[in-house]
């Protein structure tokens, strides 16, 4: 029978919201089937920040709008064209977390986390936005795990084992071949002369590099050697480079963190073109990548100035801390063939058949819970015959099976899976009856 226009149109509407009711770009559903990679990253991240004496933290995810600006940087991308801002009714200007570092080093400015044993070691694992194009193993909500050490001594050792426990965090994931790629930016004094040279050597061709670095060459010229684009990649290739310009202080600082690196017999590259692109970082910058990939795994540096550019009352704050990309680990441990963590299996599978039976079953599965043991059911299925099939599927030792008989007489039937054999015991002894037959 053809459909008259009413019900046509209806179906158009119907589609029309179906359409309209999609996750936001660059938002990523993470479902049951990614779970296992889930799993396994956070099980490996808190087995490694524990080993190495890293405490958790967890910082909000809406942060004032000004630590942003002035730590990360008014000219940085993240800033300007990045951030997801808001303004409450209140009239508060805040930020959906583009990253974590400023954060956290409020968080230990506030709460006055230098009167605990320095240096502090902490890590967090949680979602942080940026207004990005969506790509491989990048979202505009995505996940990080990170390392910060804060306080103490400026020691070269810290930067060596900020390094260390990321790239050990990808090795235990098995991830193949990480490599490390490494820089300095200096301190304040060097990097104001590498800035004028740096500028010098660009003045000389404004027409080959973009309109963004254009204007970085005035207010930022470090952030040329970060940009992406081609001409600019290109011309970046004959410009001076840091390591040429260090101060002896931050060169035998440098060459000590390399040696430390070589203790650990940690594979690393010198890049002299690295500088990470955010205004916090000196001294020490890193990436990580495995082998194949163009995107970073890891990266992270030291950031001393962050803490006085954030109000602390001393001068400096001796900080170090690197961040990992949840997402893009994920996608190259898939890539690579690297199972997630497995499900814990279980054994036995319980079939009810009748209502009196169901409702007894809710109350023995909590029996089993009690001791420790994984139960699976069909609570929804009714024959006995579509359950043992599903009870076959999942592959269990054996199969407790309750009907109405079985409640009014307080018994219950055990069935080796494997033999097809059954027997039948009292209700009130399954549980310890399951736990002999499992030993």
């Amino acid at each position: 029978m053809p459909k008259s226009s009413k019900q046509k149109k209806s179906i158009k509407t119907e589609k029309k919201v179906k359409m309209l009711f999609q996750g936001s770009k660059g938002m990523h559903d993470i479902l049951p089937s990614e779970q296992p990679w889930w799993d396994k990253l956070r099980k490996v991240s808190q087995e490694v920040a524990n080993f190495y004496n890293f405490s958790r933290i967890d910082t909000p995810i809406l942060e004032p709008v000004e630590i942003f600006e002035r730590g990360t940087g008014m000219t940085t991308d993240i800033v300007e064209k990045e951030m997801f801002t808001l303004r409450t009714k209140g009239g508060d200007r805040l930020a959906l977390r583009p990253e974590n570092t400023p954060g956290i080093v409020r968080a230990y400015l506030e709460h006055g986390l230098s009167h605990l044993p320095q240096p502090l070691k902490l890590y967090y694992f949680g979602p942080f936005f940026r207004y990005q194009q969506p790509q491989f193993g990048r979202y505009r909500q995505f996940n990080q795990i990170g390392f910060e050490i804060l306080g103490g001594e400026d020691d070269p050792i810290y930067d060596a084992q900020i390094i260390l426990i990321s790239f050990r965090l990808i090795e235990e994931l098995k991830i193949k071949n990480p490599v490390v790629q490494l820089n300095s930016l200096g301190c304040k004094n060097c990097r104001s002369i590498y800035r004028r040279k740096l500028q010098d050597y660009y003045r000389k061709l404004p027409a080959k590099i973009c309109k963004d670095c254009r204007r970085r060459l005035l207010v930022n010229p470090l952030r040329l050697l970060d940009c992406k684009n081609e001409n600019c990649e290109k011309a970046k290739a004959g410009a001076p480079t840091m390591l040429d310009y260090l101060c002896p202080a931050c060169r035998n600082y440098f060459r000590e963190v390399l040696e430390y690196l070589d203790e650990l017999n940690l594979p690393y590259n010198l890049n002299s073109y690295l500088v990470r692109g955010l205004d916090y970082y000196n001294r020490t910058v890193f990436e990580i990548f495995s082998e194949g990939q163009s995107i970073a795994l890891a990266g992270g540096g030291r950031y001393d100035y962050l803490g006085e550019m954030l109000g602390a009352r001393k001068s400096s704050l001796s900080a170090i801390g690197c961040a990992l990309g949840a997402e893009a680990i994920i996608e190259v441990m898939k890539a690579q063939g690297i199972p997630g963590l497995a499900k814990t299996k279980a054994k036995i599978f319980l079939i009810q058949i009748g209502k009196p039976a169901k409702k007894r079953s809710v109350s023995l599965i909590e029996k089993f819970y009690r001791v420790g043991i994984k139960v699976v059911e069909a609570l929804g299925k009714e024959s006995l015959k579509s359950q043992l099939k599903i009870a076959d599927k999942e592959g269990v030792e054996m199969a407790l099976i309750l009907g109405q008989r079985e409640v009014f007489e307080e018994s219950i039937i055990i069935r080796d899976m494997k033999s097809g054999a059954q027997e039948t015991v009292p209700l009130s002894k399954v549980v310890e009856e399951v736990k002999r037959r499992l030993r």
